[in-house]
């Protein structure tokens, strides 16, 4: 049978696979695969959810009006400096096709964000991928790599499987050896979870830089992942362009509304990510005093280095009932729930360390 010709770059692209999982609600695994937030939402947020849902008929908002004006004034920027999609992912695909001129490149970390790949071939640009150093970006081999073919550099901060952050002040002379013609994206999803020195934002360096933008997230801390809404902070004149390149009505009204409740709860969420950071603390120490090799995360998970074992461990972790995040070859990512899952997944890692099970395994412990 003869099919109509699809692009040839559909053929390279892995599609997008969630940790596996069971589909029966009784039998489901505890949910440490895909950095959720584990709280419910906020009463405020349900509230503002089922008012939108009476207007469903009708169109969202295509310029997310309200919305804009509320991260504005939250961020202290003008509302021609934010650009909103549906999840920061939308947003980075926008900004892949919107520099993918012949022969562009984008240069980024690996690994991380396991997504980048995909957006860059699908929007034609090719990708120059720098290993981390020590799980941490290096921000100086990175520099060397920018060509003049480079049109986008990606900086994943906390990145995200390996949690791990960039110092401010190198992320700062990063983008000073940046040049002007290179657009900067830092995703900050994962920010609101950061403490310590890097704590710091890059949003406050946009104004100096008008090649740099900064990506941030409703779906992590925020507990908006089934709503899919983020937003992108830069010049002017790049918003408008994103949002030209952007589709119409892509953030439903739902989202928007859910959304702007939440900047009004702001204060009662971030209360909720500092029980994350706790059980981050906890989960980690844990594991440490285990003898597992675990980098300080500044996200909402952890990285376990693993290698050859990662994609073992994550099947074990199944069948002890946690879904887990196994990249093969390379190391598991575990997200941080609630307090009851956490220990789930603890006593899975217990378990995979025991005695016992190391002669059926047949192999030394490599964790």
């Amino acid at each position: 049978m003869t099919h109509p010709p699809l692009r040839a770059v559909l053929e390279t692209v892995a599609p997008y696979k969630p940790s596996d999982g069971v589909h029966d609600p009784a039998a489901r695994p505890r949910p440490l695969s895909a950095n959720e937030s584990p709280h419910t939402p906020l009463p405020g947020i349900v509230e503002a959810i089922a008012a939108a849902g009476a207007g469903v008929n009708r169109y969202p908002d295509p310029g997310c009006g309200e919305l804009i004006r509320a991260l504005a004034r939250a961020h202290g920027v003008t509302e021609d400096r934010i650009a909103v999609g549906a999840g920061s992912v939308a947003l980075l695909q926008t900004l892949f096709q919107a520099v993918a001129d012949p022969g562009a490149q984008a240069v980024y970390a690996w690994p991380s964000f396991e997504v980048y790949p995909t957006l860059a071939a699908l929007a034609g640009v090719e990708s120059v991928q720098v290993p981390l150093a020590g799980e941490t970006h290096d921000l100086a081999a990175m520099t060397d790599r920018i060509t003049d073919r480079t049109r986008l550099v990606v900086v994943c901060n906390p990145n995200n499987p390996t949690g791990t952050a960039v110092d401010p002040e190198e992320l700062r002379k990063f983008l000073g050896s940046v040049p002007p013609t290179c657009l900067v994206a830092v995703d900050e999803a994962y920010h609101e979870y950061v403490r310590g020195p890097a704590a710091a934002s890059a949003l406050p360096l946009c104004a100096g830089h008008p090649n740099l933008v900064v990506l941030r997230t409703f779906s992590k801390a925020y507990g908006l992942a089934g709503l899919r809404t983020g937003y992108l902070v830069g010049d002017p004149r790049v918003v408008e362009g994103l949002r030209k390149a952007a589709l119409p009505y892509a953030v439903n009204s739902v989202a928007q509304r859910a959304a702007v409740a939440a900047l009004g709860l702001e204060d009662r969420l971030l209360r909720r990510v500092d029980e994350t950071v706790a059980e981050r603390a906890r989960v980690r120490d844990a594991l440490l005093r285990a003898g597992w090799e675990v980098p300080d995360s500044q996200a909402n998970f952890l990285w376990l280095r693993l290698g050859e074992d990662a994609a073992a461990f994550g099947a074990w972790c199944a069948s002890h009932g946690v879904a887990v995040r196994a990249f093969p070859g390379t190391g598991v990512r575990v997200s941080i729930g609630s307090a009851e899952d956490d220990d789930r997944f603890l006593a899975a890692a217990d378990a995979w360390r025991s005695p016992e099970r190391m002669p059926r395994a047949g192999r030394e412990d490599r964790a």
